[in-house]
């Protein structure tokens, strides 16, 4: 385990873990190759990992290491962590039902519903549509880029930033491509979106999302932070800060959470509840729609995956038997990822309390994971 340093002059929002007690259900036949996996990347350096699967002998949930290092709160499947841009598929999920309800359509230009001066701003935002914020095909500028914020966030790590303050990070940024002429995850595309769905509704969109989404699937141990306060258990996120093998405690450090990119707290257990209900049960979208948000762009540059509307067909790699609907999520201090394998009808989701979105030591030993959890899961 690398050396922990604490940050100190920081606003605790989300104070230590409380512990959690998880009661296993029946013994999957494959829980043994399941724990070895998690064992042996929290060995690497991983600080926890609580990890789900569900096939046809039933579900699996398993954990490793630790959720709170300085007080030796051991990571549990009952843990609630963050699932940073697994945000996505949710917010985006709300517009596509605002869609169908006639809020807004797919196909509508960012000008009937964005303020001039956000229009005049952000370069390619006259030029994009809804859809397009989606399936990240604007080529607008990407805000977590920006040296300002990220600056802006170790300055003011607490702050709960608000849409109109983080878009002016990319006022003037010139953008990756023209509309539509390119693929380019942007996290400024949901950011976006949360301004159409607040333009078009009148509504917080926060209220929306638990109104429409997280109420009715049942998801009560999901919170969308900072709109929502927190429970207990919480996991603590980590992060090599200064890429010296020593890791900081950043959960406080709050990189945008709430405004559509980034902010959902989750447990493994809400995840697949949420990714099944959505493109397995398909019981959440209308036909139509579903069909909409499963249709993909060409692979995203050496990315492994194609993007659909708030949602990636990932692991294009393994063909029509190895390929997923789900989505990625990295963020300073935590990691996560929900998959349903179409062809074999498996489900992986994982938490992770460890940032893979920058550079450090550990960032490939998260990849190395990554890859060994499919194998495992989609190799039987």
């Amino acid at each position: 385990m690398a050396l922990l340093m604490p940050l100190s002059c920081q606003k605790i929002d989300v104070g230590h873990t409380t512990s959690c007690t998880y009661t296993p259900g029946a013994v999957h036949p494959h829980s043994q190759e399941f724990q070895a996996v998690l064992d042996k990347y929290v060995a690497k350096g991983l600080p926890g990992i609580v990890a789900l699967v569900r096939d046809s002998s039933g579900i699996w949930a398993g954990s490793a290491g630790l959720a709170d290092i300085s007080e030796g709160i051991p990571m549990s499947p009952c843990i609630v962590s963050k699932a940073a841009s697994l945000t996505k598929p949710f917010v985006g999920t709300l517009a596509l039902k605002l869609v169908e309800e006639g809020a807004f359509g797919l196909d509508d230009p960012l000008t009937r519903w964005l303020s001039a001066d956000v229009l005049d701003h952000v370069k390619n935002a006259r030029e994009s549509t809804v859809r397009q914020l989606l399936n990240h095909t604007t080529g607008i500028a990407d805000v977590i880029d920006d040296n300002a914020f990220y600056l802006s966030v170790l300055n003011n790590p607490a702050r709960k930033w608000k849409p109109d303050e983080l878009i002016k990070f990319v006022y003037d940024d010139d953008p990756e491509f023209a509309p539509g002429q390119g693929i380019s995850y942007s996290n400024t595309n949901f950011l976006l979106l949360v301004m159409v769905i607040e333009s078009a509704t009148g509504k917080d969109h926060s209220q929306l999302l638990r109104e429409k989404v997280l109420d009715p699937l049942g998801l009560d141990n999901t919170y969308y932070y900072w709109h929502e306060s927190l429970p207990a258990q919480v996991a603590q996120g980590y992060f090599d800060l200064y890429n010296n093998n020593t890791i900081i405690n950043v959960t406080n450090y709050n990189t945008g959470s709430g405004n559509g990119y980034g902010g959902m707290y989750s447990t493994v257990f809400d995840l697949k509840t949420f990714i099944e209900a959505l493109v397995r049960e398909k019981r959440v979208l209308g036909p139509a729609m579903l069909d909409q948000m499963l249709t993909f762009t060409a692979e995203e540059g050496e990315s492994n995956r194609a993007n659909g509307l708030a949602i990636f067909k990932d692991f294009l790699d393994r063909g029509p038997e190895g390929f997923s609907y789900g989505h990625r999520g990295r963020d300073l201090g935590y990691t996560a990822d929900m998959n349903w394998f179409v062809a074999k009808d498996r489900t992986l989701v994982y938490l992770i309390n460890y940032g893979t979105d920058g550079k450090s030591n550990l960032r490939q030993t998260f990849y190395d994971f990554r890859d060994e959890i499919a194998n495992t899961v989609i190799g039987y």
